[in-house]
């Protein structure tokens, strides 16, 4: 199972912001995605998750085509993404923040809260105990009722990842997971994400701090100006001469 993308490209009039861009990349692997500002990464996930269409070019997501699905309908076929600065409902709880997360929530159905309470309840009780769950395994519980505008911007990273875990992913996008992150909840958040690849969930990251990075991931992928110019293998790809001179300026 992968996902794949063909010919992937996007124009702004003369500006092109991703040019032919072909990966594949299998649903069970852990993968980075490195380039210089500018390059069209999280471009690119915009349009892998359905908040950008492309001008041309297909995606496929475990066989299923994605191109003219919307972003909602990506994610039930269990297609995840984060964001690089995170999207928490700040008046709202931790725990809150993960039951709006939740899939297949019937109390927000009329007809279902009069004519099925029992389902409805025993829905409920489900839905708190995958939170409870998700608060443990992010190690949250000590902040599970405090407003969820108050974490640091490591935990608010974690919760992220907890809100996307409720919505059942098969594979996940994260967007800059380490940026404003102390070297400690780094290395947590790298913790969890290993334990959930483990479990069978994917990985594509972005991601600007490449020790971090290279430590977590199986390959990399090189964006520059909208081209993919390298994948494989973290230390074979940033050895290329090609990706030096475009990420890192050619430094030796």
């Amino acid at each position: 199972m992968t996902l794949s993308t063909s010919g992937l490209t996007l124009r702004y009039g003369d500006f092109t912001v991703l040019d032919d861009v072909s990966v594949e990349m299998s649903l069970a692997g852990l993968h980075g995605m490195i380039g210089p500002n500018g390059a069209g990464k999280s471009t690119f996930f915009a349009v892998l998750s359905g908040f950008i269409r492309q001008n041309a070019g297909r995606i496929a997501f475990g066989g299923t085509a994605l191109e003219h699905l919307s972003p909602d309908e990506r994610a039930r076929t269990g297609f995840g993404r984060t964001f690089q600065i995170p999207r928490e409902f700040k008046h709202l709880s931790v725990r809150d923040n993960l039951k709006v997360g939740a899939r297949r929530q019937p109390g927000e159905s009329l007809r279902q809260l009069f004519c099925a309470p029992a389902a409805v309840r025993a829905a409920e009780r489900e839905i708190a105990a995958r939170v409870d769950a998700t608060l443990a395994f992010l190690k949250l519980e000590r902040v599970a009722d405090a407003l969820a505008g108050g974490l640091s911007g490591g935990q608010k990273k974690l919760l992220e990842l907890g809100r996307i875990l409720m919505s059942e992913p098969k594979f996940i996008l994260l967007d800059e997971p380490y940026a404003g992150v102390n070297p400690v909840l780094i290395e947590e958040l790298s913790q969890r994400i290993r334990e959930l690849n483990a479990q069978g969930i994917g990985f594509l990251i972005i991601e600007h701090n490449l020790e971090a990075l290279n430590r977590l991931v199986d390959d990399l992928y090189v964006l520059d100006r909208g081209r993919l110019i390298g994948h494989g293998r973290p230390d074979e790809v940033l050895a290329q001469a090609s990706v030096r001179a475009a990420y890192m300026g050619g430094a030796a």
